[in-house]
């Protein structure tokens, strides 16, 4: 076994910590008094990996490596920094990941990274020699045959690793193995329940399920951004499905719009006699007990069953959203013809039509228009 020294332990707890500038002042001033010491030089490498300098953290690997070639450490501080400097990256990685599987061939993690440099580098060779357009998932599954073996290595050497479970979950979702991926996802937050991506990846698969609503795809994406409060992806999700559920609200009104028309008989059916105008006070006030029923169960009853995340969400989304504020203006504009049809005692039928129309039409011709923005 070999002995660290305390000085690199100490370093190491500061790494921990995030403190990179005091773990290089304590390395550099033991590594002047013990320049040999592979461990240190590591350890240099990794604060300068951690301070986004790859440039630097890769010089430090090839320190390490010249005390001690082959040491596993070493390299996969080289291969990481590598695969962090845009011009080398994968590529340059991954003969430096076979080295280090054949320095450690019992170690789980120089499989996972290696899997995921032959995933990476396996369907860049691919589109080169095809000159394929799309990857597509019966390709697939034998280009990403010696990646997928690695990582089964990776996951049986390392069974409650949460990288390994990432890459062989990316390799099976590339490869179109959708049962392994839902697998080795339900894996990974069995592992970790805070995952950001795994989770992210559930809770679409939930909420864009095929007869899914609106309103409950909200809740799914709240719950999720309850345990990752700083996802973007199940917060983008939470935004289209409020967007959905703002969309509907409109429906709401056009049906108040329809009421109001009936029930002033604006338009003539043949074999039908048009109510009389104006209308009594008393049939105008009822208009008003349908309607209310209409948003109250259609929209504040289900606005204030949703979870906490979504009412929030719902605000913020009109503030931040220029067409939820269209949304919401176009129902409001609806409602406002709607009342004035009803509620007025006009004597003609002239003007309440032409508040019919301008309260459906706008309406109804963004319907479509502003669907795509649901996606």
């Amino acid at each position: 076994m070999t002995t660290v020294h305390p000085a690199v332990e100490k370093a190491q707890a500061l790494i921990d910590f995030d403190r990179y500038d005091q773990a290089l002042a304590l390395l550099a001033q033991h590594l002047a008094e013990n320049p040999d010491d592979t461990g240190a030089w590591i350890k240099i490498g990794y604060c300068r990996l951690n301070t986004d300098q790859p440039e630097r953290a890769l010089d430090a690997a090839d320190e390490a490596l010249k005390l001690a070639p082959g040491d596993f450490g070493g390299l996969i501080l080289r291969a990481r920094a590598l695969t962090r400097i845009p011009d080398r990256a994968w590529r340059e990685a991954e003969p430096v990941l076979r080295e280090a599987v054949r320095a450690a061939p019992h170690h789980w993690f120089g499989y996972a990274m290696l899997a995921n440099a032959v995933c990476r580098m396996s369907m860049v060779r691919h589109v080169r020699a095809t000159g394929a357009k799309e990857l597509r998932h019966e390709d697939m599954a034998e280009v990403l045959r010696e990646a997928a073996d690695l990582a089964r290595e990776a996951l049986r050497l390392g069974p409650e690793e949460v990288y390994a479970h990432e890459v062989a979950q990316q390799i099976a979702d590339f490869s179109g193995d959708r049962t392994l991926a839902e697998q080795l996802n339900r894996a990974i937050l069995r592992i970790d329940p805070t995952h950001a991506e795994a989770l992210a990846r559930q809770t679409r698969q939930a909420a864009e399920a095929p007869g899914v609503p609106a309103a409950q795809a909200a809740d799914l994406y709240a719950g999720g951004l309850a345990a990752v409060p700083d996802s973007a992806e199940l917060q983008h999700g939470l935004d289209r499905a409020t967007y959905r559920m703002l969309r509907g609200v409109r429906w709401l009104a056009l049906l108040c719009v329809g009421l109001a028309g009936a029930m002033m008989d604006l338009f003539a059916v043949d074999g039908e006699v048009q109510r009389e105008l104006p209308l009594p006070l008393g049939q105008r006030l009822w208009y008003l007990v349908p309607m209310t029923a209409i948003w109250l169960v259609g929209g504040l009853l289900r606005y204030r069953r949703r979870r906490a995340g979504v009412r929030l969400n719902v605000r913020s989304l009109i503030r931040r959203h220029g067409w939820s504020r269209v949304v919401v203006a176009q129902a409001a504009w609806a409602m406002l013809c709607a009342l004035l049809i009803a509620e007025v005692p006009w004597a003609e039928r002239p003007l309440p039509q032409v508040l019919f129309w301008a309260g459906l039409v706008p309406t109804l011709a963004t319907v479509w228009f502003d669907r795509p923005r649901t996606r």
